[in-house]
């Protein structure tokens, strides 16, 4: 079951380095992956695209991964089905909670362990190892 992964973040060094991670799920499984620089293009293009899992960052221009989340749940067509994961910088308790509180399924913080998304990649979309 082929899926659509979306990366929203504003760093493209991070919407690279995940492109280079998961590549391996777009070569073997058909996985397609879109990325986007910011929060209101990331929101576009989930409303859009409507992708599977979404690894968004939250300290963005335009509009934060929190807001991006906010906005996501007053939409009942895409909120709490979307398999969203927060990837960022910021490792406070609080800020973690404050994520899943919004509706991210995961929380994982930045430097990640690429074979860490891989395998979350992978569990989110159903793909057996």
């Amino acid at each position: 079951m082929p899926g659509k992964i979306l990366i929203v973040d504003d760093e493209i060094h991070i919407r690279m380095l995940l492109e280079q991670t998961l590549e391996d799920l777009e070569e073997e499984h058909g996985v397609s992956i879109v990325t986007a620089s910011n929060g209101e293009e990331g929101l576009a293009l989930i409303r859009r695209e409507k992708p599977d899992l979404v690894f968004l960052d939250i300290m963005m221009p335009k509009l934060s991964g929190y807001e991006v989340c906010r906005k996501l749940n007053e939409d009942p067509a895409l909120g709490k089905a979307l398999n969203i994961v927060l990837l960022t910088a910021k490792g406070q308790e609080v800020d973690r909670r404050q994520g899943l509180e919004l509706g991210a399924k995961l929380y994982m913080t930045k430097p990640f362990d690429p074979d860490e998304v891989l395998d979350t990649a992978r569990s989110l979309l159903g793909i057996p190892r």
